[in-house]
């Protein structure tokens, strides 16, 4: 079945960097557009980031652009995002999802979340 397990979350101060990763299984990752999003409590989860099977073609939120670098590495089935310079208004969780096919449509499947909060 498919898993998505993320990782990399903590604690960090204004200003200072994060790596996130999420391993996927169960199913061929090279093959599968990958996202990030990030979620506040009693807000909307909100997409981030978003990289194509391959790794050739990205994209952003306005919020995080120029900050926030997606990237991946099919050979270990796995997706990063790279935070740099980060605010308080990065705090969040932060979920990794794909979309899959199945027998009766496409299916999203997400991530468990880490948690990344910024404060001095």
């Amino acid at each position: 079945q498919v898993q998505l397990v993320e990782s990399g979350g903590g604690l960090v101060q204004p200003g200072g960097s994060l790596r996130l990763s999420c391993t996927a299984s169960g199913f061929t990752f090279s093959s599968s557009a990958m996202n990030w999003y990030r979620q506040v409590p009693g807000k909307e989860r909100e997409l981030v980031a978003a990289i194509s099977s391959a790794g050739g073609s990205t994209s952003y939120a306005d919020a995080v652009k120029g900050r926030f670098t997606i990237s991946r590495d099919n050979a270990k089935n796995t997706v990063y995002l790279q935070i740099n310079n980060l605010k308080p208004e990065d705090t969040a969780i932060y979920f990794c999802h794909c979309w899959r096919p199945t027998g009766w449509g496409p299916r999203d499947y997400w991530g468990q979340g880490t948690q990344v909060t910024v404060s001095s």
